[in-house]
Order: C-alpha cells, then sequence, then structure tokens
C-alpha cells in the first residue's frame, strides 16, 4: 500500500527514477539466493557481458557496484587519478556541480569550466586548454553527458575531436546517469575512457546499482593510481572476475534478476528504437511547452535533451507550487528547480519504460497546475500540439506488426 494513498496510478515524471515496468517488477519478486552457488556468476557473466551494449563498447570491462550514481563517480575518480591530478570538469547545472565538489573532496587539482545554467560546457575553453598544455598536464576530461537540472546534452563526439586533434593522451570520463539507454551513446566510437550510469534511469530498475564501463585505457591507469579507494576498488573486481566467482562483497539479488529482465526488455525493444522513442518524447514534450507560451531552459535547440526538458516559469510563479501542486492533487509528480533555478523551473522526465500516451496524460496534468497557479495556459493546447506530432511520428509496435 502507498505510504500516502491516492486512488489510481501515481503519474511519475520525475527524470529519476522512474517507472519501473512489471516484467521487471516480477523479476525482482523472489527469495535471496547464495551468491556464491553456481547460479549466480552464471547470471553475473551474461549481465557483465550484456550490459557492454548499452555503452555501445566491445572493448570496455564492466562493473556493477552496489551503490548509486554518486558512487559510480568516486569509483571512476579513485580508480584512474591520483590525489593532485589536474582534471578539467564542466560546471552547467546541479549536477555537475555535485561531481566537481566530489572531485575536490577527493584532491583532485579541478580546473573548472562554467557556463550558465541552461547552457552546454563550454568546448572553445577547452580547445584553449589543451592547446596551452604543452605539458600534458591535463590527466582527465570529466564532463556530464546529460545535465538532469537543465536538460542539457552535451556533444561527447566534439571532446574526442578535440583530444585527437591536440594528441592528448587525457582520460575521457562521462555521467551518463540520465542518458545511457535514452540518448545515443557510443562508447567505443568516441573513445569514452569511463562511462557511468545508475540503475534508476533509463534502465528502468530501483536504486541500487552503479554501472560502470571501463576501456582498456582506463584499466591500465587503474595501475598505477594513488588514490585511496576500499569499496570500489575495481582490482577487487577483477580478482573475482578471474576466479569466476565474480562478487568481492555480497551482491543485491532481486537488482541482478531486475536486471536482467531490464536489458531483455531494451535488446527487444531495440536500443536504436530505444533512441527514437526517446527523442519522440523529447520533441513532444518541447512542442507542448511552446504552446503553453513558455520557454526551454535550455537556451540553444542543439543541447536539448530527450530525456528531460526543464521548462521556465514567469516570475510571478513559484515554479516549486507546481511540483506540489501536481502531487497534491493530480496524483503528478514533476521535478523540482534546483540550485539557481530553484523556483524558477519545473522540470519534466520523459525517459525510461514509457510510452507516448503515458506523456500526453502528464502534459494534460501539467495544463491543469498551470490553470491552478494562475498562468493563462489555453487547456488542451499543449496536448493538441504533441498529439499532432506523434500522431505522425509514433511507428507501429514491432512486435505487433
Amino acid at each position: 500500500m502507498d505510504y500516502v494513498y491516492a486512488p489510481g496510478k501515481n503519474h511519475l515524471f520525475v527524470p529519476g527514477p522512474v517507472n519501473i515496468p512489471e516484467p521487471v517488477l516480477r523479476a525482482m519478486n523472489r527469495n535471496n539466493e547464495d551468491y556464491r552457488s553456481p547460479a549466480v556468476p552464471a547470471l553475473t557473466k551474461t549481465l557483465l557481458e550484456d550490459v557492454k551494449k548499452i555503452f555501445k563498447s566491445t572493448a570496455g570491462t564492466t562493473f556493477l557496484i552496489p551503490t548509486t550514481g554518486t558512487g559510480a563517480w568516486e569509483s571512476a575518480l579513485t580508480n584512474t587519478l591520483s590525489p593532485g591530478d589536474r582534471i578539467v570538469s564542466f560546471l552547467i547545472g546541479q549536477f555537475s556541480l555535485l561531481w566537481i565538489d566530489q572531485q575536490q573532496r577527493l584532491n583532485f587539482n579541478v580546473d573548472v569550466v562554467e557556463s550558465d545554467w541552461g547552457q552546454g560546457a563550454n568546448l572553445d575553453v577547452l580547445e584553449s586548454k589543451l592547446a596551452a598544455d604543452g605539458g600534458q598536464t591535463i590527466k582527465a576530461i570529466c564532463i556530464v553527458h546529460n545535465e538532469t537540472a537543465t536538460g542539457v546534452t552535451n556533444d561527447l563526439s566534439k571532446v574526442r575531436f578535440l583530444l585527437d586533434k591536440y594528441k592528448h593522451p587525457a582520460l575521457l570520463l562521462v555521467d551518463g546517469v540520465s542518458s545511457i539507454c535514452a540518448l545515443d551513446f557510443r562508447m567505443d566510437e568516441w573513445g569514452v575512457d569511463v562511462a557511468l550510469t545508475g540503475s534508476q534511469k533509463a534502465l528502468s530498475l530501483p536504486t541500487g546499482l552503479g554501472i560502470i564501463c571501463a576501456s582498456p585505457k582506463a584499466l591500465e591507469a587503474s595501475k598505477t593510481s594513488k588514490s585511496v579507494k576500499v569499496f570500489f576498488d575495481w582490482k577487487d573486481y577483477l580478482k573475482f572476475y578471474n576466479l569466476g566467482t565474480y562478487w568481492p562483497y555480497t551482491p543485491s539479488i532481486q537488482l541482478l534478476y531486475g536486471l536482467r529482465a531490464a536489458l531483455d526488455l531494451l535488446f527487444e525493444e531495440g536500443l536504436d528504437n530505444v533512441i527514437a522513442r526517446h527523442s519522440r518524447l523529447g520533441k513532444a514534450t518541447r512542442l507542448a511547452v511552446e504552446a503553453w507560451g513558455l520557454k526551454n531552459c535550455t537556451q540553444k535547440e542543439e543541447w536539448f535533451s530527450d530525456t528531460v526538458t526543464a521548462v521556465l516559469v514567469p516570475s510571478y510563479i513559484d515554479s516549486a507550487e507546481i511540483v506540489r501542486r501536481a502531487w497534491k492533487r493530480y496524483n503528478l509528480s514533476l521535478g523540482l528547480g534546483l540550485n539557481k533555478v530553484a523556483g524558477k523551473v519545473f522540470r519534466i522526465g520523459h525517459l525510461g519504460n514509457l510510452n507516448e500516451l503515458q506523456l500526453l496524460g502528464c502534459l494534460a496534468g501539467v495544463e491543469m497546475i498551470l490553470k491552478d497557479v494562475g498562468y493563462p495556459v489555453k487547456l488542451g493546447s499543449g496536448v493538441a500540439a504533441a498529439s499532432a506530432y506523434l500522431q505522425n511520428n509514433i511507428p507501429l509496435i514491432p512486435s505487433r506488426i
């Protein structure tokens, strides 16, 4: 039973955690097992191989760590770098800010490149830093692929282009928490050295798995890293991989079976189809926002996110009231504005196991809420704009053709 009951189903449209599909819930509804039995290592082996596919990597080594995205951040940093190493890191919103805070607290020398919230990473500044770094003092570039606080997506291929242009050996570490399994992500092609995501985002699982993919170059760097790590140490995992038992610590059996079911659903739909579906959801949401006469927090089309849209509200409206009203009156969960954009934006998450009709229900709810808080929206305007686009662009469901 819900802790605070409301009739019907909660409409969950925060940008993570997201809706969990029924097959995943059923797969997790099981008792505990002995993780040292033959069954769990056999399951884990298939998961480690198959999870590479969501990163579009064949060369990478994957780690399934019982943690959140924050723990995956720490694992990526402490396994590849040493205290005092120079990092170039981009501050474009709340989650890149938090990652930078972690980098500083882990005693790295962080060279912060800051942009206005709503803009992407300033790659012109990166180019100037790479051009000036003849001594190759920069050891890593850290970038959030999709900044969830502002709905900004960065172009990782351009980062790789600059590193190659200047023949710079810096590692490329990428937070893909709200992008992997939803946005185009090509680890091997873009030369990403460490990519990470969390189970509660586009994989549509409960929180609790930090999923990491490390390139051969990153594994080599881990051999000389002097950062202190214990729980997140890749060496411990690799030791147990070689033994064939896979787990240095007790895993969540239920999450492993859930991950198996989640990957099966993704592969049945087809990863490219999943990415195309998120593209439709993102476009439809942006058309609705435009029809309402509101603006996207993201300042240029090239940075638009297909997993979350941050909507700017007029100065006379507190966006937190929109979020409160959504939950209290309509059983709809929207994302708050965070830090610099608190009170100024609300966020519509459109990622994970989600279809177009679910999104239209959310957009209808947002219209009623806007009317509630005094914004002169024409009811049905955003839904109509989104519906017109979707009706012309939704393909037949492949399994039902």
